[in-house]
């Protein structure tokens, strides 16, 4: 009797993974079916001068390529980004699904999209999809922290011709996984060999997607060798050099952290001069008082440098006012924390860039100065949001040192709470 095959060529987050989180897919926030809807949020909030954008998030299904093609039709705005969300699912959908952004020439980040109908911090429940899966746009926050595009999801984003992966957001890949069903009892041998010949299609269609895409090979030989009970977090430095996000420099929004006490953040990864590896650094300012508002610092230590570095920060709308000094060394970490007063935040408020300048003493010898922006939209919205979030009472924190942690960035923190896995 001739033997049927029926391949599955999928990429979900293993059934491990699952029982790790001790929760259904849809408790983690990811919903079984791919959703693309159209949000509008505050001004900015995707960008300077970008309010509106489209939402796709969720499991990659085998009939979401169908759906994203339909929706998209309609929409003719090509200049709106695209935020991306999802655990991975069917690697031949992500591919058209890929083809479809490129055709586009899309714009896509990896972003959770918060609708702000939606009760509690569930977003994929069925009041909640049904809001999503409505006519219309729906108001709505954005934020990259946490976020993902993993497994198939990843082979979607890379379809996409500009691409941006936020500092706190995760780009990660693992092998696929190929389910064989066969029908009567072939003999061993007759399966061995079935097994074979799909894996050996599926590595020839992944090393001609990646490369259809303009894609560096070094990415589908790394794919080759994580396996599919595991995930691995692409690296700034491996993004930049398989040609993923080509950013000299990449940075978070502005975020409020309801800790004690609370705080708002910015994380930046600033590639280096000489080389493509990348220096992840941290800014925090917290609750104000009525003559100073902490400001803390932390970066990774360049090791091509000696001794101490000065790091001096300028707002745009007045270059007169600086902030800053020499960061203290602690393993493999530099960190630094002071204040500024309240006519320098109001100066930080009212620029769109804060330029950051370091002053290093190299190991030939020889001072280098070296300087970048970060980019400040957002931060007025934010710093509201951390003053209705302080104590009445607002007061610094007893010792600026070392109360600093190292900026929790996948890849870049010890702390639980930052690393993906399986």
């Amino acid at each position: 009797m001739p033997v049927r095959v029926l391949l599955l060529l999928s990429c979900l987050l293993s059934p491990g993974a699952l029982r790790a989180e001790g929760t259904p897919a849809e408790k983690t926030g990811f919903a079984p079916r791919l959703t693309i809807y159209l949000a509008k949020g505050a001004p900015d909030a995707c960008g300077p001068g970008c309010d509106r954008w489209i939402a796709i998030e969720g499991q990659i299904d085998q009939d979401a390529a169908s759906r994203i093609r339909g929706f998209l039709t309609g929409v003719k705005d090509l200049q709106r980004p695209i935020y991306l969300h999802s655990p991975g699912g069917n690697v031949e959908q992500s591919y058209v699904i890929a083809r479809l952004l490129r055709s586009r020439k899309a714009i896509a980040r990896v972003g959770r999209t918060i609708v702000r109908a939606c009760a509690g911090d569930t977003q994929v429940d069925a009041a909640c999809l049904k809001i999503k899966n409505g006519n219309g746009e729906v108001e709505a926050e954005l934020t990259t922290y946490h976020a993902m595009c993993n497994s198939a999801c990843g082979y979607l984003f890379l379809g996409a011709t500009s691409r941006e992966v936020a500092p706190d957001a995760a780009l990660a890949v693992h092998s696929s996984r190929l389910i064989l069903k066969f029908r009567g009892n072939p003999p061993p041998e007759v399966v061995a060999e079935a097994r074979r010949r799909r894996f050996a299609g599926a590595d020839r269609d992944r090393a001609a997607f990646i490369a259809g895409m303009g894609i560096s090979r070094e990415l589908d030989a790394l794919i080759r060798t994580v396996k599919f009970e595991n995930l691995h977090v692409l690296t700034r430095t491996e993004l930049y050099r398989f040609g993923i996000d080509m950013r000299p420099l990449a940075e978070t929004m502005w975020r409020l952290d309801k800790g004690t006490p609370p705080f708002i953040s910015k994380i930046a990864a600033v590639k280096k001069e000489t080389d493509a590896s990348f220096r992840t650094m941290e800014w925090r300012m917290y609750c104000e008082n009525k003559k100073r508002v902490p400001l803390m610092f932390a970066g990774e230590i360049d090791e091509t440098t000696v001794g101490k570095s000065t790091v001096l920060m300028t707002a745009a709308a007045d270059r007169t006012r600086e902030a800053g000094g020499t960061p203290v060394r602690a393993g493999t970490y530099e960190m630094w924390s002071g204040a500024v007063d309240p006519a320098m935040v109001t100066t930080m408020l009212a620029s769109r860039t804060l330029q950051v300048r370091e002053s290093r003493l190299m190991q030939h010898g020889k001072a280098d100065t070296a300087s970048f922006e970060l980019d400040m939209t957002g931060l007025v919205s934010v710093w509201a949001q951390l003053a209705a979030s302080c104590p009445p009472a607002a007061a610094p924190a007893k010792s600026p040192w070392p109360v600093i942690p190292p900026p929790r960035v996948k890849g870049f923190s010890a702390t639980p709470e930052s690393r993906v896995s399986p």
